[in-house]
């Protein structure tokens, strides 16, 4: 979006959307695909920004298309069911187990997509708990869910409950790279730098190019004296993202490490940004 003095309504949705996305954490350069690939699959669509209802699960993009709800990035629809076939649900047994626990699913996806409309609307913090709470009641492997409500706890400083749905989502989904980076924020806010990179490190493993955990990472190798290390993962978190405020804060760190671990005549050694 290109700078101006003046926006109007279609670029304020822009931005709006822009800021929640980012508020949940999702990573810039999975905003960049996840618009990259609307736009090639939804051609009538002029900006997904903007005609487009887009909301943060964990990490990943999704929107609504058609009533329907869709990976982002993936094009793959999800089950979302209206109120009226949620009652037909609840109201009607299925037969079998294989059914019932489908239906359970589908159910457990609508109280968690709940939860992210209550969010994105600035509800209550009760009602929004209550919404993953019913989600994780209805599927104890809703990583999602129990991602969300660990970040509630550590938002409200709660450290003991928001390890417990961070530990307890990595257990459902070991590979959940949200869950690590979260995690890892909880043990680097306590003061637990082993901890914190062991779960930074985890989720570069499963998401190469997440940004927000290169530089989280910078940060903790350069306060062990790191230097390397710590230019290493700068290097790479500025190739993710560029333009941003917190890519400023990496290249003045950037250019600290080099003054203060390069031999004069030799700075290239360290590679450029």
């Amino acid at each position: 979006m290109p700078p101006s003095n003046s926006y109007g309504f279609s670029e304020l949705l822009a931005l709006r959307t822009l800021i929640k996305l980012r508020a949940n954490r999702v990573p810039p350069l999975q905003i960049r695909r996840a618009l990259t690939a609307l736009a090639e699959k939804l051609r009538h669509i002029e900006n997904p920004l903007t005609d487009l209802k887009l909301y943060a699960d964990g990490r990943r993009v999704r929107v609504q298309v058609d009533g329907q709800a869709m990976e982002a990035e993936s094009g793959q629809l999800l089950l979302d069911f209206d109120q009226a076939e949620l009652s037909r649900l609840l109201e009607f047994p299925t037969h079998g187990q294989a059914a019932a626990g489908r239906d359970q699913r589908a159910q457990a996806e609508r109280w968690f997509q709940r939860g992210l409309e209550l969010e994105q609307t600035g509800a209550p913090v009760d009602q929004v708990v209550e919404a993953y709470q019913k989600a994780i009641e209805l599927d104890a492997h809703s990583a999602g869910a129990l991602v969300n409500l660990g970040t509630i706890q550590f938002n409200a400083r709660n450290w003991p409950e928001a390890e417990r749905y961070y530990t307890q989502a990595l257990e459902v989904d070991p590979e959940y790279a949200l869950a690590h980076f979260n995690v890892a924020n909880l043990y680097d806010e306590r003061g637990d730098r082993a901890k914190a990179l062991e779960h930074y490190l985890a989720a570069l493993r499963v998401s190469p190019n997440y940004a927000d955990a290169h530089y989280n990472v910078a940060l903790l190798y350069q306060g062990s004296n790191q230097h390397m290390s710590a230019v290493r993962h700068w290097i790479t978190y500025l190739k993710l993202d560029s333009s941003s405020h917190w890519a400023n804060i990496a290249r003045r760190e950037l250019a600290k490490l080099r003054e203060a671990t390069v031999l004069p005549g030799a700075r290239s050694s360290l590679g450029d940004a």
